[in-house]
């Protein structure tokens, strides 16, 4: 424990902060923080200091984003810079590699890109931060914040009970891991059913350990229709178009099973906790079916890449992508361009249908 003017001196900085925070600002944010964990779908910069693929700090990664270059993996904003926006924050959440200090007291980025629920999930792709380390980044934090909290836990808490918690994790556990054997044995070892239900344990353990340190209000993403995005079907013997559905079955059987986990946690197991469910796979799949009225022209090319449709290979350094963002779906193999995040964040934001978020949605959480 530091000594008493240290405390105060934290506690002055915080309120400097949270006072500068409240002049810049013409209305508060609807929750006073929002922490986010997953891997490349919300990433914002936590990859570029480490040795892996796994990176988008080149352009033309960020063309469309104000502060151009950053590690996002998409041309403009991810879901959850959408979702930042939505909830009234003046500033995008900050990565946690760069924030240190009274920000962290707004909430703060720890997804990584490949990362996943188990640990070796995106080995093939170099070094990541899987999400046990996003948790333990996030104990980190929560020992950081109580300084300016005086070391009053029951404030800490307090605080911490009214912010918001998304965690969107799963995708990587598929796509780079389960359905590629060259690397792992995961597929071998598991039928889909038992890995289904491995990772949900996993996952279940992981998302507990964030509720004892303070998460209550939290949002958990099903994983999306990764078996019809460009990467798998510029891989799948199909037409140009048809998905690969022995991935999407897979994925299914874990977001069946996340949802149920959702309902126990609401039903008593987390006391005081409460849990939406996203389901990516229903926006995702929504987005193209409905992808005239929406604008968009192509649902099954990135905007950048290599080969056929443009899904083997990731945007390269300095490629020129499409002229027209608007009408695609997808910016790459793997990741959606910024209207269709912002779209999904819009839909999983307000939606009244219990298709996109389940039992409440994101704004009627934040009011809670």
């Amino acid at each position: 424990m530091g000594s008493s003017s240290e405390l105060v001196f934290s506690g002055f900085l915080a309120l400097l902060w949270l006072s500068a925070r409240a002049c810049s600002q013409a209305q508060e944010p609807q929750v006073p923080c929002f922490f986010i964990f997953g891997d490349s779908l919300v990433d914002n910069g936590n990859n570029n200091g480490i040795l892996t693929l796994a990176r988008a700090n080149y352009r033309p990664y960020g063309i469309d984003f104000p502060q151009g270059v950053t590690g996002r993996f998409t041309n403009g904003r991810t879901y959850v810079d959408a979702l930042a926006q939505l909830l009234g924050f003046s500033n995008y959440i900050p990565s946690y590699a760069r924030t240190r200090g009274p920000a962290l007291l707004g909430g703060v980025n720890y997804a990584s890109g490949a990362a996943g629920i188990r640990d070796e999930t995106g080995n093939n792709l170099g070094d990541h931060i899987p999400m046990n380390q996003q948790v333990s980044n996030f104990a980190n934090t929560v020992v950081q914040m109580r300084r300016f909290f005086r070391g009053d836990t029951n404030a800490l808490n307090s605080y911490l009970s009214k912010c918001i918690f998304y965690s969107g994790m799963g995708s990587n556990d598929y796509l780079n891991n389960y359905f590629m054997p060259d690397f792992y044995s995961t597929g071998s070892d598991y039928t889909t059913k038992a890995y289904a239900a491995a990772l949900l344990q996993d996952y279940s353990r992981q998302l507990t350990e964030l509720y004892e340190l303070g998460a209550r209000k939290v949002v958990v993403t099903s994983v999306g229709q990764i078996g019809c995005i460009p990467y798998q079907l510029a891989r799948f013997n199909g037409s140009g178009s048809q998905c690969n559905e022995s991935i999407n079955n897979a994925i299914n059987l874990f977001n069946t099973g996340l949802r149920k986990l959702v309902d126990r946690f609401n039903n008593g197991q987390l006391p005081g906790a409460k849990f939406v469910y996203l389901d990516s796979f229903q926006n995702s799949k929504d987005l193209v079916l409905n992808a005239a009225t929406y604008g968009f022209e192509v649902v099954d090319k990135g905007c950048c890449g290599v080969g056929k449709n443009n899904g083997q290979i990731t945007c390269l350094p300095l490629q020129e992508p499409c002229d027209d963002r608007r009408k695609y779906i997808f910016w790459d193999a793997f990741h959606p361009t910024d209207v269709a995040n912002i779209i999904m964040a819009k839909k999983s934001f307000s939606s009244k249908s219990q298709s996109y978020a389940y039992p409440i949605n994101i704004q009627q959480l934040a009011m809670l």
